[in-house]
Formats: structure tokens, sequence, C-alpha cells
């Protein structure tokens, strides 16, 4: 039964359809000449694709002409979607930073005493309401971010 599925597919898909990266480069072609108006891509797909005259790499345009604009329409760069940057909240006016490490930490690593010392801050200005709304940790930045920036000397 398998066999006569796949049989019966090679038999119904012509041999000579363009592939889907022909049909393209023919649908751009057709689009830059201003001979695919109105037709959407699987429109010109089903009717012009599958046709077994069209077949050939470069006997599917009129023109070397048109195969050498639709080799430019393909060499275009394509243009990437960025997402928006997010905001990265500075504190209020009243945050504090701490300019050095907690003498009760100066005996850890640099990493963890950065780390205690910018909590150990952080609570403080949590408790007297000076955060401005800003986090311990937030996408693209946060108290932390910032407090470790600056005892390190980078901010």
């Amino acid at each position: 039964m398998l066999a006569f599925a796949l049989f019966s597919f090679f038999i119904v898909s012509p041999a000579s359809a363009l592939s889907m990266k022909e049909c393209s480069i023919k649908y751009k072609a057709a689009q830059g000449a201003g001979e695919a108006e109105g037709i959407s891509w699987s429109e010109f797909r089903k009717t012009k694709c599958t046709d077994p005259a069209a077949a050939g790499d470069a006997s599917a345009f009129s023109s070397p002409e048109d195969a050498k604009k639709a080799k430019a329409v393909d060499a275009k760069p394509q243009t990437e979607v960025r997402q928006a940057e997010p905001e990265v909240k500075t504190g209020s006016s009243q945050t504090t930073f701490p300019t050095s490490i907690a003498a009760k930490f100066a005996n850890e690593k640099p990493s963890r005493a950065r780390m205690h010392t910018c909590v150990a801050q952080y609570h403080v200005n949590k408790a007297a309401k000076t955060l401005g709304g800003m986090r311990w940790i937030e996408k693209g930045g946060g108290y932390y971010k910032l407090c470790n920036a600056r005892l390190k000397g980078n901010g």
C-alpha cells in the first residue's frame, strides 16, 4: 500500500516543476518587472512553477536581464527584526550606592563582598523607599548591576 502511495506521488508531481528556490527567484523577477501585480505567491507558484514548459534555471526568465534582476533581488541582505532594548532604571535621585566594600565583608572573595555590600545597601534603600521603582535584578539592569559596576570602578 505504501509503495502505491509513493508511486502515485511521483506520477502526479511533474518532473519538470521548479524548486521552491527557483520559483521564488522567478516570482521576484516578475514582481520587479511588474508582471506579478495582484498575484499572490501561492497563486503564482501554482500557475507558473508547476508548468512543464517553465522548467529550467535560466530559461524560466523571458530574458537574461530578468535573470540578472532576480539575482540582484535575491542578493539583497535580509533586514533583522530587533527587539526594543529594555529600559534601564537608574533609580531615584535619592537612591544611594555604596562607594566601597563594607568592612564586615572585606574577608570574602571580591565578587561575594561586592554582592553582600550591595544587598545590604539595597535593603537600606528599600526600607527608606528610595529605590524609585528599581528592583534588585531587572532585565537590562537593576540595582545589583549598577551597584556592582560602581564598586568595580566601572560606573
